[in-house]
């Protein structure tokens, strides 16, 4: 995978005051000493699974094929829920079965009316397997630490040509979130939420550009924001509020000058409708 220098990322909620992220690079390193590691982030929210998942959708795109992406955000770890190696496309995605993975599946699969995770059937084209085959895992297995001693080594391994079906067996149905998109009312409203916080407070909905009308306000926090501009810096008061796509193909609420987050005390899961305007 990826010739001589297979490419590993990380995106946990671990943070850096401890070990923990280094502990798996050292694990792969130890394995695949050839691997190119990368870390996505380590600053999700503890327990964000909604928020990995969205992280991982917006930067796993952008790396070459071959890549494997670790996702390890696992508040039940120890518990009965399955260890997953998901193969789409060219791209490989290890981690938890609660929903983190759903980046690695298309919105078609993840499409469900109740929100969550829940489970769902893949389709033919995308692979899964549980990873329970103790030659590629570090033994003994912490209960508390999966990262280091299931996915860590599962990577490396994969990196150095295991074949997926290897890991243990092949999985049909995985828990996978419902897409990142707001509901259209009968109105032509839009009824979304923050599905992210991003490091300069801006708030990231699950609007996205093609489903917004060309002018319309956006109501969050009590408070009602002209939109669209084009730019952060598109001629406004720095201080005030304003609503754009960013990057990554959503609506966002953002404050030039500052937080929008901190000024509408508003967080994930805060709701926003998108009003069209004349």
């Amino acid at each position: 995978m990826n010739g001589d220098r297979p490419i590993i990322t990380l995106t946990t909620d671990f943070g850096t005051s401890d070990g923990f992220d280094a502990a798996m690079k050292a694990v792969i390193l130890s394995i695949c000493p050839d691997a190119r590691i990368i870390d996505v982030t380590h600053a999700i929210p503890p327990g964000g699974i909604e928020d990995a998942a969205f992280v991982l959708a917006t930067a796993w795109p952008h790396f070459p094929p071959g890549t494997i992406h670790i996702c390890v955000v696992d508040p039940a770890v120890g518990s009965g829920r399955a260890s997953l190696l998901i193969r789409s496309g060219e791209s490989a995605f290890i981690g938890p079965d609660n929903g983190v993975l759903s980046p690695a599946l298309p919105d078609a699969t993840r499409a469900r009316t109740a929100e969550g995770a829940g489970p769902v059937s893949l389709p033919p084209h995308i692979e899964a397997y549980e990873l329970v085959n103790p030659e590629y895992q570090r033994i003994p297995v912490s209960a508390t630490f999966h990262g280091r001693d299931v996915f860590a080594p599962a990577a490396a391994h994969l990196a150095l040509g295991a074949e997926p079906d290897s890991f243990g067996p092949r999985q049909q149905r995985v828990h996978a979130l419902p897409p990142f998109r707001a509901h259209l009312e009968p109105t032509g409203v839009l009824a979304g939420r923050v599905i992210h916080v991003d490091h300069f407070g801006n708030l990231i909905t699950d609007v996205r550009a093609e489903d917004l009308p060309p002018a319309f306000t956006a109501e969050i926090g009590g408070l009602v924001v002209r939109g669209p501009v084009p730019t952060f810096h598109a001629g406004m008061p720095w201080d005030m509020l304003i609503a754009l796509v960013d990057s990554s193909g959503y609506l966002a609420i953002a404050r030039p000058d500052g937080s929008a987050a901190a000024t509408l005390a508003a967080g994930v899961g805060a709701a926003v409708r998108v009003v069209p305007r004349t």
